[in-house]
């Protein structure tokens, strides 16, 4: 293909292809925000003095760890309806993001958490402060700063797994490309330029992730 040809190609796909991409960055951020929903309640349970809390949050993080995400989204998408349970695909994708990602935030949660100091709950509990009102007011202010590289690199792989709910028909980059390539019979070109989309986002969300860092450490300093 001569380079006349490839730029024809590249611009006849770029509008279906950028589309792709915005959606893409939508349902990442749609992920993440149920993600941190539900890890962050797991995180708290999992930290709390009380067996028959951290169980269940233990378990949970061990199925959506310990299984592909891939198979996450078959059991949502083709296999709940069985059951009764029906979700359209957009619901079913980001569904399965934010579980899957609630498991992998909860664990970076946790272990910021951890990483703060135990001197800081004995000086807030010599101050009066019970358990709450530590962890909120004390220790969460600080953890969050310690998790913002963990929870933006969950980000960034989000941005990534989104190219798994092509399977269950949910329009995003990957399957606004595959379109293109139906009609146009050209794959290699079109799959470099949809990973270049996909490294582009990565290095977006990368440059943000610097500048929370920057912002939150100058205001700790």
């Amino acid at each position: 293909m001569d380079v006349q040809a490839l730029w024809e190609l590249m611009r006849e796909a770029a509008p279906v292809m950028l589309r792709g991409a915005g959606y893409t960055v939508l349902f990442a951020l749609a992920a993440m925000l149920g993600g941190l929903l539900i890890g962050f309640p797991v995180a708290v349970m999992r930290i709390l003095p009380y067996r028959v809390l951290r169980w269940p949050a233990s378990v949970y993080v061990s199925l959506m760890r310990g299984t592909p995400l891939l198979v996450q989204m078959f059991v949502i998408y083709y296999g709940l309806p069985s059951v009764g349970i029906e979700f359209t695909p957009v619901t079913a994708g980001i569904l399965a993001l934010s579980l899957n990602s609630g498991a992998f935030l909860s664990e970076s949660l946790r272990g910021a958490i951890a990483a703060v100091s135990k001197g800081q709950w004995a000086a807030s509990y010599s101050l009066g402060l019970g358990y709450w009102l530590t962890l909120y007011h004390v220790v969460l202010p600080q953890a969050l700063r310690i998790a913002v590289p963990a929870m933006s690199n969950t980000l960034i792989s989000l941005i990534k797994d989104t190219s798994l709910v092509s399977v269950i028909t949910m329009t995003e980059l990957m399957l606004s490309t595959k379109e293109v390539i139906a009609t146009t019979f050209r794959p290699l070109p079109l799959y470099l330029a949809a990973a270049v989309i996909y490294w582009i986002l990565s290095l977006l969300f990368e440059a943000l992730q610097r500048r929370a860092e920057q912002r939150l450490n100058r205001a700790h300093h």
